[in-house]
């Protein structure tokens, strides 16, 4: 098995109430079962897992090459030559899981566990993490050594990449996903295998949203069987934007999607532009709230009216027929008042990103907003929906 430790600079709500409890799903980011400490999750040996896994690591270092750039107005495209430094620790598997933790407390912008690639000795592991360059790698790895009461700082080695690394690295991974007979999700740079399918084009980005995760899956299967056509939807965590763009090419009549993630808003924008949907049926905004109306990088070119009209959309709660959350069991949880919210009643409301021993603590939580609420899994996750009440 591979556990995956996700960035701290994560995807939609992954900065909000990471306590000791905090499950944090791989949208989500991010696999096939998540552990039980914080940012673990267990991926399973299949090759879209694996994939899966890998596309992760890499994000956190495309990511981590974004924020890393020296000044706030350094054009887009100089912001991805930051080099970054991967670091390969190897270490006794019985203290893998606390020092990946004890890593990321001490400089590390994200670490990887592979069981499956493991060192000479069978009762050691090897530990991959990411740097920023600017980081005294020894110093850290010393000092998480220490706080886990390691006696001697584990053995490193240390490579610097640039992002060709990881753009490369990227689209070799990310390839065409078939969600279901006549449903793919495609990356920008290869061709459609079915041109006569319906097919959403993306290029993730920094976002999460790949097609590959069972929680997007579940997610977009729900939507085709839900939409007939002229619905307005929701997306709460929209990442990618993949499935805002999904319900509209399945019928939905207009779809918004909200993320705190302003990195993930500038994906789901070209996203939908690869797929050819106008602004009069897609907007992509941060969680209306503390001045985030409207998205400024997609209203720059309208006039007042428009930009009115989009923040009216925005705070249009009560009106939505499909609201779905694909986030983390935390905000789950605590924003349950807000995702419900936005749903009209008798409106399907559909909530994953969650794992199937989750399961109870979400219908206890949604179960007084919700009725006739059905579950469905996919390799242990698991998606849930239900009626506004």
């Amino acid at each position: 098995m591979t556990m995956v430790l996700n960035s701290l600079r994560g995807h939609f709500f992954k900065h909000l109430s990471c306590t000791s409890s905090t499950i944090i799903t791989g949208r989500f980011f991010t696999g096939s079962r998540v552990h039980r400490l914080i940012p673990f999750i267990h991926i399973s040996k299949s090759s879209a897992a694996q994939r899966y896994q890998h596309w992760k690591h890499i994000q956190t270092a495309a990511k981590f090459s974004t924020l890393s750039s020296p000044s706030s107005e350094t054009p887009a495209s100089d912001s991805f030559t930051s080099p970054y430094l991967s670091v390969r620790i190897c270490c006794h598997k019985d203290v893998a899981d606390m020092l990946s933790e004890a890593l990321l407390c001490f400089g590390a912008s994200s670490t990887t566990v592979d069981e499956e690639e493991s060192s000479e000795r069978s009762d050691e592991i090897i530990i991959t993490s990411i740097f920023s360059v600017c980081k005294d790698v020894k110093d850290c790895i010393s000092l998480a050594a220490d706080s886990i009461g390691l006696q001697k700082i584990p053995s490193f080695e240390v490579a610097m990449h640039d992002h060709t690394d990881w753009i490369k690295a990227t689209q070799e991974l990310f390839c065409p996903v078939e969600v279901s007979d006549g449903l793919w999700v495609v990356p920008e740079w290869t061709t459609p295998p079915d041109l006569q399918a319906t097919n959403i084009i993306l290029n993730p980005g920094l976002a999460f949203g790949t097609g590959e995760h069972p929680t997007t899956k579940l997610c977009l299967l729900l939507l085709r069987d839900l939409i007939k056509g002229g619905e307005l939807f929701l997306d709460y965590g929209t990442g990618s934007g993949v499935l805002a763009i999904a319900a509209l090419k399945f019928g939905a009549a207009f779809s918004v999607g909200f993320d705190i993630d302003p990195q993930a808003i500038t994906s789901a924008q070209y996203n939908a532009t690869l797929n050819n949907i106008r602004h009069e049926e897609l907007l992509f905004n941060l969680v209306p709230g503390k001045g985030n109306l409207p998205s400024a990088d997609f209203s720059s070119s309208m006039d007042i009216d428009q930009t009115a009209y989009d923040a009216e959309v925005l705070n249009n709660r009560g009106k939505y027929n499909i609201v779905v959350a694909n986030i983390l069991l935390n905000p789950l949880l605590e924003l349950a008042d807000q995702i419900v919210s936005y749903a009209k009643p008798g409106a399907t409301v559909a909530l994953s990103g969650i794992i199937s021993e989750q399961i109870p603590r979400i219908l206890e939580r949604y179960s007084q907003y919700l009725e006739n609420i059905t579950v469905s899994k996919m390799d242990d996750w698991a998606c849930i929906s239900g009626l506004k009440k």
